[in-house]
């Protein structure tokens, strides 16, 4: 892992600039001219994500039945979801991707995930940053082998990634380059001193205008600090902050990639997901998690400008959650959830995957949806199709790789 002093140190070196990209980040601009245009963001979230949520199968009579106050409403009903095909439907805080969606660059892959039966966040976060399911002795991380078989010069800033530490999924003998993220998102506000909030919320009681505007924002903001001091889901965020300022990291990122065709890789986590209590449907604690999310990728795409074209992003998470609610309001850790991908080479405006339905029959030990799709499968059809790696190649950046079903065509070409 490179720090900033030593990164600076060789961008004196050789002559290149530097930009910032967080509050607190820097990243490198080069002039290698010989890297790929091909690029390839990958999105962790790390807690692990209701993707039952976040691609809901509203069609399905038995989504309705599991989760009778958080399943989210049909479409065109009061915090309804948005429809994508007449049986899935999209989080209605997702509203920003649905451009993309009738664009067609953006695509989802259900029921997909890691075939490692485990629900410790650690564990699965490993094996989906290793590439190697149920083998913890594996030392590096999928990306950075991808690195050394990529075509072109290997630097220190062709694959960056942005958050506390150096991710597993980077760790390598390929170089790669770290860079904080901001941490504005879980600031706290002059309101969260109690005198001046009390004040506030006094004031605003008498307001029929403007009184439940100011109590929404208020339980947001309240929701986001609560969550960023919980211990059980800080653990399983594993440091990751949470996406409210994925937004403006995203802007950033855009602007570093178009800018500098040297950067080929980038990663970023973002925590927050580990919905046990509370989750809400529509609009709650995980709506306030997507929305910034939705935010920033439809920054990043638009940022990215032409390069966006060139682009593949890949939002992922360790695994999904219970189909059933749990009696807190809340999902517990389940087994399949959904993978998202983004970019101009993806044949999108289309819900991917053997899905099998929400039936007691049809889930995974009678709780969680089934993984038919594993991870390893969505990820090489990228890399065979956008990055152009040959069997050979994919076969060293997924060992015991299995073989990809017939169907799963998300790319173009």
């Amino acid at each position: 892992m490179m720090n900033r002093r030593n990164l600076l140190k060789m961008m004196a070196m050789t002559g290149s600039l530097v930009i910032p990209v967080g509050r607190q980040a820097w990243a490198a601009v080069g002039d290698d001219s010989t890297a790929t245009k091909r690029k390839l963001v990958v999105v962790m979230l790390r807690g692990a994500a209701d993707g039952l949520n976040v691609v809901a199968p509203y069609g399905d009579a038995n989504y309705a039945r599991l989760r009778p106050t958080i399943g989210l409403a049909r479409p065109g009903q009061d915090g309804g979801v948005l429809d994508l095909d007449g049986y899935f439907g999209l989080h209605p805080a997702l509203a920003s991707l649905q451009p993309l969606w009738e664009q067609k660059k953006l695509a989802f892959i259900h029921a997909s995930g890691s075939p490692d039966a485990t629900r410790s966040h650690f564990d699965a976060q490993d094996y989906l940053e290793s590439g190697t399911p149920g083998r913890k002795s594996t030392q590096d991380g999928w990306l950075n082998r991808l690195l050394t078989v990529l075509p072109g010069t290997t630097s220190p800033t062709r694959a960056i990634s942005v958050g506390p530490l150096m991710p597993r999924i980077l760790t390598g003998r390929a170089p790669a380059t770290n860079l904080a993220a901001g941490a504005a998102g879980t600031k706290e506000s002059i309101l969260d001193r109690p005198k001046i909030g009390s004040a506030f919320d006094q004031m605003y009681q008498s307001s029929d205008k403007f009184a439940s505007t100011y109590q929404e924002g208020r339980d947001a903001h309240k929701e986001v600090m609560t969550a960023s001091m919980k211990d059980e889901m800080r653990a399983a965020d594993g440091g990751a902050p949470l996406p409210n300022g994925f937004p403006n990291d995203a802007a950033h990122l855009a602007k570093l990639m178009r800018n500098d065709p040297k950067i080929q890789i980038a990663f970023v986590a973002l925590g927050g997901w580990d919905t046990h209590a509370y989750q809400g449907n529509g609009k709650g604690q995980l709506a306030n998690r997507l929305a910034p999310l939705g935010q920033g990728l439809a920054t990043l795409a638009q940022g990215l400008g032409p390069v966006f074209d060139d682009t593949i992003i890949v939002v992922m998470s360790e695994f999904g959650r219970t189909a059933r609610q749990n009696g807190n309001g809340g999902t517990d850790h389940g087994h399949g959830n959904v993978m998202w991908v983004l970019g101009g080479g993806v044949a999108g405006g289309k819900v991917y995957g053997d899905w099998q339905g929400l039936g007691d029959g049809q889930l995974h030990e009678g709780r969680d949806l089934p993984v038919t799709t594993d991870f390893r499968s969505v990820l090489a059809k990228v890399s065979e199709r956008h990055l152009r790696l040959s069997d050979q190649q994919l076969m060293q950046v997924f060992p015991e790789m299995p073989i990809s079903k017939a169907g799963l065509n998300f790319m173009l070409g």
